[in-house]
């Protein structure tokens, strides 16, 4: 599953009525809440989009990990949700979504089964957009579900018709912080015993604990950039994340032991 999609951000804000979008994102590497594999994970997402002209929409992704060679199509999900506006500045958003992993997914959120979802925007004298989301994720059997808050501040830039009557141009800058559980990272540092020191193994099963706190999780600068020609949308993503609170480094000797993550999304689409 793809990480974000701004030029859904665009659909929300810009244009109402029953709507279809089918395209395709690409991610460098995948990184969920700062959390990342020690290998640079990247993932293609096919994806299509119905929404309805009451706000209601279904979705559907499949992800393929082009160095994956065991087997290429890592998961997918499908998705059932609603947008809404409460007032002319105030909109929110909330969803269900079924999740789909295969066992040798390199991804580290592949534990998760189900994800509820609930946003939050409020638009403040078109200067700044506050924002917060609510995520409660059912891992696999075996595991416990994890709780995620985010929180943060946009701005949306907006440029009309620069190569035509018709196109627009935004940019969307952002600050925002994760915290939450990671008991979906437990799943992913157990699934990766094999080949770990017993020391390694050990300082894994001590940490569970640990992984099941509230906690802060990195702080994230991104910078969304959308173009929409007539039905065609072309959308790149920047992302520059800060982890807080990582594992101790016996573990981290076999998983990203950054401190910091910069990655980004490039999507392609239409829309009907």
């Amino acid at each position: 599953m793809a990480q974000s999609s701004v030029s859904e951000n665009y659909d929300k804000k810009q244009e109402k009525g029953s709507s279809l979008k089918i395209g395709v994102n690409y991610l460098n590497n995948y990184v969920f809440k700062g959390r990342s594999d020690s290998v640079r994970t990247a993932v293609i997402s096919p994806n299509a989009k119905y929404t309805f002209e009451s706000g209601f929409f279904l979705s559907g992704s499949v992800d393929f990990v082009p160095d994956n060679r065991s087997k290429k199509v890592s998961g997918g999900d499908l998705s059932v949700g609603y947008s809404f506006d409460l007032t002319e500045h105030l909109d929110g958003e909330a969803s269900i979504t079924k999740l789909f992993y295969n066992s040798s997914s390199p991804q580290v959120a592949s534990s998760q089964s189900v994800n509820f979802n609930a946003s939050l925007s409020y638009e403040i004298e078109q200067l700044l957009s506050p924002f917060v989301s609510v995520d409660y994720a059912i891992n696999k059997k075996g595991y416990g579900s994890d709780v995620f808050i985010t929180a943060g501040l946009g701005h949306e830039f907006t440029v009309k018709s620069i190569f035509g009557t018709t196109d627009l141009f935004t940019v969307s800058p952002s600050v925002s912080l994760n915290t939450g559980t990671q008991n979906f990272y437990d799943a992913f540092l157990l699934r990766r015993k094999q080949g770990l020191t017993t020391l390694q193994a050990k300082e894994i099963e001590s940490q569970k604990q640990e992984l099941s706190k509230f906690k802060l999780l990195n702080y994230e600068f991104s910078v969304p950039v959308v173009y929409k020609i007539d039905h065609f949308i072309v959308s790149f993503v920047p992302s520059y994340s800060i982890v807080q609170n990582k594992l101790p480094a016996v573990i981290r000797s076999k998983l990203s032991d950054k401190d910091a993550l910069f990655y980004f999304e490039a999507g392609i689409a239409f829309k009907f």
